[in-house]
């Protein structure tokens, strides 16, 4: 039995997605369940979606699925348990027969695509070609029921004014990056075509984006490759659930434990990942109001005008592993870092990171003699630069004085912008920019949360400096903080 992982248009994750911000609509047959009285998964039947599963079980000749409903919470279409749920069951079970994968992709369409165009876009190619066909596609009832480019709201529709609001966050640049790939694909997919452009229609930049961040935001990775698995499809996100998509290559299928009980009309959730918000909002096209898998991305700079700048940035080359994505894909360089919430000296959590404090120290260097013992002391740790507290307690305050001040001016920054956002619930607001300014207001101010934490963890540390004996080997033991 393996994870399933999501695929992105740029990352590999362990994902699904949901339509969290869609509006809900047509509300009509309420869930009729005999055994209790007040579901607490209040929803109703989504009587558009009544022929789905039957259709979905006779392509497959199997049983999906004896304990779910496809239903309307105010989230949007999502899986309801239709009977009590115990935990450890297997509460859905999706063949690879009836996924969409690479496997569809036309022979006369695959021989002229090469390598630089990526898996993404080819399965988006696969929905593109399905989507020409229209009701006489074998895959109709399930491309027919994927959303509509008005209902999505990852932040690659958004416009520049939108993008705007989310600039202080590193979504805003990875945004850009995503946008450009999607060109470049396109670029790509039009230059195979351009001797034989009717294989694929009237194929627009808009219509491929579409279906590139369908793909993005559903598909699933295995040994078998990229997969959108319908129906599985429609389970919403919790980031605290432990269920998740597991692939069976045994049993050639894909299913879905459950985690905990579950009584009739519950919404049943399943986890995409430990993504922070601005994943999602990449992604997926949504928010929590408060996600406790928030982190934020820094940049922590040498200034020009440093004398021993070329010296820095050697030392730090020489003896720092080389740029690495971390589990949401963001990349971690020699002056960026990812930091996520710090928690009190009295509960679990860690400090800031390691390397983000020792780029600090070899920042507050001020002569070539301190780089070359910071030098002489990482070849006797392992390679490890500048982990332990600098000997010179002025030196390792300013360090991280300077690390304190960083943040400050960007807690300064989060502050005024999520005070500029306008009210949602103001009336000239029409209801895609409420939405996406909400998302906004949930990024900014859990990445503003972050903040706050390192800010306290910074000013408690360089209090201890200044009030306490130093003894370099123990102080940088953030337990031995105080909260």
């Amino acid at each position: 039995m393996l994870w399933a992982t999501r695929i992105s248009n740029i990352r590999f994750y362990q994902y699904h997605r949901p339509l969290l911000f869609t509006a809900p609509h047509n509300f009509r047959t309420k869930l009729n369940f005999s055994s209790f009285s007040q579901p607490q998964g209040f929803c109703y039947l989504d009587e558009d979606c009544d022929d789905f599963l039957p259709w979905l079980e006779q392509k497959a000749g199997a049983k999906i699925s004896s304990v779910l409903s496809i239903g309307k919470s105010a989230f949007g279409r999502s899986l309801f348990a239709s009977k009590s749920i115990q935990t450890g069951d297997c509460i859905l079970k999706v063949p690879y027969s009836v996924q969409i994968t690479l496997d569809n992709l036309l022979p006369e369409i695959k021989s002229l695509l090469g390598d630089e165009v990526g898996n993404i876009a080819k399965l988006a190619i696969v929905i593109l070609c399905e989507q020409k066909i229209g009701q006489k596609s074998e895959w109709a009832p399930y491309i027919s029921r994927l959303p509509q480019p008005g209902e999505m709201h990852n932040t690659i529709f958004w416009s520049q004014d939108e993008l705007e609001m989310i600039r202080q966050s590193s979504v805003y640049q990875e945004t850009i990056n995503q946008k450009c790939q999607t060109e470049n694909d396109f670029l790509a997919i039009k230059r195979a075509f351009r001797h034989d452009p009717e294989i694929l229609g009237d194929i627009t930049y808009e219509g491929f984006m579409h279906a590139c961040s369908l793909v993005g935001s559903r598909a699933w990775g295995s040994t078998k490759g990229l997969s959108m698995i319908p129906f599985a499809d429609f389970l919403n996100h919790d980031g605290a659930t432990e269920a998740i998509v597991l692939s069976d290559e045994d049993k050639q299928d894909s299913e879905v434990i459950a985690d905990r009980d579950y009584g009739p009309g519950e919404e049943v959730l399943i986890r995409y990942g430990k993504f922070p918000n601005a994943t999602l909002m990449l992604d997926f096209g949504f928010s929590l109001p408060y996600n406790i898998h928030d982190q934020v991305q820094v940049h922590f700079n040498i200034p020009h005008h440093d004398l021993l700048r070329e010296m820095k940035i050697d030392l730090l080359q020489r003896h720092c592993t080389p740029p690495i994505k971390d589990v949401n894909g963001f990349n971690s360089s020699l002056e960026s870092f990812t930091i996520n919430e710090v928690r009190s000296a009295k509960g679990k959590g860690k400090g800031l990171p390691q390397s983000l404090r020792a780029f600090a120290r070899v920042l507050s260097c001020t002569t070539p003699e301190e780089l070359s013992d910071l030098a002489k002391e990482a070849a006797q740790n392992d390679g490890r630069l500048a982990r332990r507290p600098l000997s010179n307690r002025s030196k390792e305050i300013w360090a991280h004085e300077k690390l304190l001040l960083l943040i400050t001016q960007l807690i300064e920054k989060y502050d005024a912008t999520i005070k500029s956002l306008v009210p949602v619930n103001s009336p000239p607001m029409c209801g895609r920019l409420a939405v996406r300014m909400q998302m906004a207001r949930d990024l900014l101010s859990g990445e503003l949360r972050i903040l706050k934490s390192a800010s306290m963890w910074l000013k408690s540390y360089c209090t201890t400096l200044n009030t306490t004996a130093y003894h370099c080997e123990d102080v940088d033991d953030y337990r031995a903080i105080p909260g």
